[in-house]
């Protein structure tokens, strides 16, 4: 890639639309088009994006399995004057998706990164939901294997914060099982489906009549799950023995949550001091 200037390039973040191709902003397709090179996710996808707002600019390949070997090279061309866009298939960079180790690559070498506005699947759900848009705490994609995804549900069952997650058709049934296994089935949930395409739907309900809803149907699209988040009455305080206390840390933390973070949420959970949770873990 030869210099474009004397001067480092811009990383510019540009959202691609997740459904409808009139999402698009003028601005990221002026970008697009101006730029000397596009780090997409699937080249084949964004080509379908770029045929049809006729851009021509150059596209390199950028996903979870070539990070490592793309950043140095992205960083380099950038130091030399090429300036970047980085998309992903559908929707923000970094959000699910790559992005996030070539935004800290830039950030440490002090080349300039611009975001642009775009859109986004979950706040796109969110506002639509019915469900209370503010707090809300975004997760993104559940863990796959069930004992880790109930760890995780279990870590978030007393936030009085609207959950938002991410889950694919071939998922939604066993997660939603999943979700009223740990939060019980009272629960409310929205799920929007198909989000900006033809066949966009909302489906409302307990997580029991969601559950039915969706176990009578044949299933298609990608789906942004929104869940109530706990009221008092629904969070009550777990009594648990020492015992199980350093099994409820332990547990969190293989899910992958940091031993203090893991401390704090069983403290909240049993309504203990953080001290005395800490104490009985580490068995002081």
């Amino acid at each position: 890639m030869s210099n474009q200037t004397n001067e480092a390039g811009t990383l510019y973040l540009v959202p691609t639309p997740i459904g409808n191709l009139e999402d698009i902003t003028f601005r990221a397709l002026n970008v697009m088009k101006t730029v000397a090179v596009i780090a997409s996710e699937d080249t084949r996808n964004t080509q379908k994006l770029l045929n049809h707002f006729e851009i021509t600019t150059k596209q390199v390949s950028f996903h979870e399995h070539n990070t490592q070997e793309r950043i140095p090279q992205f960083i380099k061309w950038l130091k030399d004057g090429t300036s970047i866009a980085q998309v992903s298939d559908a929707g923000m960079p970094s959000i699910s998706d790559p992005g996030k180790e070539l935004v800290q690559a830039c950030i440490a070498a002090g080349i300039t990164v611009v975001p642009l506005p775009g859109a986004n699947a979950a706040l796109t759900g969110l506002i639509a939901s019915g469900l209370a848009p503010q707090p809300f705490f975004f997760w993104g994609f559940l863990p796959r294997k069930p004992k880790e995804q109930k760890t995780t549900l279990t870590q978030l069952k007393s936030y009085s914060a609207t959950l938002i997650f991410y889950e694919s058709p071939y998922r939604i049934v066993k997660t939603l099982e999943n979700l009223i296994a740990v939060l019980g089935g009272d629960r409310q949930v929205v799920l929007a489906r198909e989000l900006t395409k033809r066949y966009e739907e909302f489906i409302r309900g307990s997580l029991t009549t969601v559950l039915a809803e969706m176990t009578s149907r044949t299933i298609k699209g990608e789906f942004v799950i929104l869940v109530a988040g706990a009221s008092e009455v629904e969070a009550p305080t777990l009594v648990l023995t020492d015992e199980q206390v350093r099994q409820a840390v332990a547990e969190l933390i293989q899910a992958g949550a940091k031993p203090n973070a893991a401390i704090k949420t069983v403290a909240q959970q049993t309504n203990q001091k953080k001290q005395e949770v800490y104490r009985i873990y580490h068995e002081l």
